[in-house]
């Protein structure tokens, strides 16, 4: 049964959790409705993982409330999960077996009969593009086939939420569009997606509302388009290369009113 639109499938309230004294998720609020997209944006160490480790119950907070599928988290986690789907960033696919395999060994974690997962799996192989690689071992797919098959597999118990931990890092242009459009199949579905990625792309096609994070806490929320109008420039010129900084000692002020250095890269708008 796919998420009801407009219903609260999680919920987050004052959420805190440091290590070694370094506070890396700092008294998040955060609200994922049924049927849409909700995405974290943020840059690496932002906190983005721990905040989804938290919601699954994987991890145990220092404060804060947490309400998954109308369950609390983490009291009644291992109940909630059994609703979810999980999209790690790191595949973790058992390279003994084929693709069939895994995702057969996967269904039957969550206590389906193998007659259920055998229904299953030819829609789940469609979706994933990858119907004539069933019998095929891991070692042969290449890495959009991997996050394909992963994201099939976190599909076989038929979630109400989806959780995706930068679903397309590491992938190439096409694989990435093909991830996109499953993605997009899912939210027409009725599907809720709860994603963190670190790409401004992807969240602008995919999300309905998004909260940009860094350094643990949410320094803005919203839909993607009015967070463009409301904090970025209509127009950004990038100069890079060895001249960048000459160039923009001498005519930076000039063409621009502002001027920010990102490695090599000069951002003037």
């Amino acid at each position: 049964m796919s998420g009801t639109p407009n219903m609260q499938q999680l919920r987050v309230s004052g959420l805190r959790k440091s290590y070694d004294e370094r506070e890396v998720v700092a008294g998040i609020d955060i609200e994922v409705r049924g049927g849409e997209c909700y995405g974290l944006l943020g840059p690496n160490g932002a906190g983005k993982t721990t905040t989804l480790k938290l919601c699954l119950g994987l991890s145990e907070p220092d404060s804060g409330e947490i309400t998954m599928l109308g369950l609390p988290v983490p009291a009644r986690a291992r109940e909630a999960r059994a609703r979810v789907g999980i999209v790690p960033q790191v595949d973790n696919l058992d390279p003994d077996f084929t693709v069939r395999e895994n995702l057969l060994v996967y269904g039957r974690y969550f206590g389906l009969s193998r007659a259920e997962i055998d229904a299953r799996i030819p829609d789940l192989l469609e979706f994933a593009g990858l119907a004539a690689r069933a019998e095929s071992r891991i070692q042969a797919l290449s890495g959009g086939m991997k996050r394909r098959l992963t994201l099939a597999r976190a599909l076989v118990n038929d979630p109400d939420l989806i959780f995706l931990d930068e679903p397309t890092t590491g992938l190439d242009p096409q694989a990435r569009h093909l991830i996109w459009s499953r993605l997009r199949q899912l939210l027409n579905q009725g599907k809720t997606i709860f994603l963190t990625t670190h790409f401004m792309d992807e969240a602008e096609r995919l999300c309905h509302r998004l909260a940009i994070m860094d350094h643990g806490r949410i320094i803005a929320e919203g839909a993607p388009r009015a967070l463009i109008e409301r904090h970025i420039e209509p127009q950004v010129v990038e100069v890079y290369g060895e001249g960048a900084e000459r160039w923009a000692a001498e005519f930076g002020a000039r063409a621009a009113e502002r001027c920010e250095r990102t490695g090599e890269t000069l951002f003037c708008c």
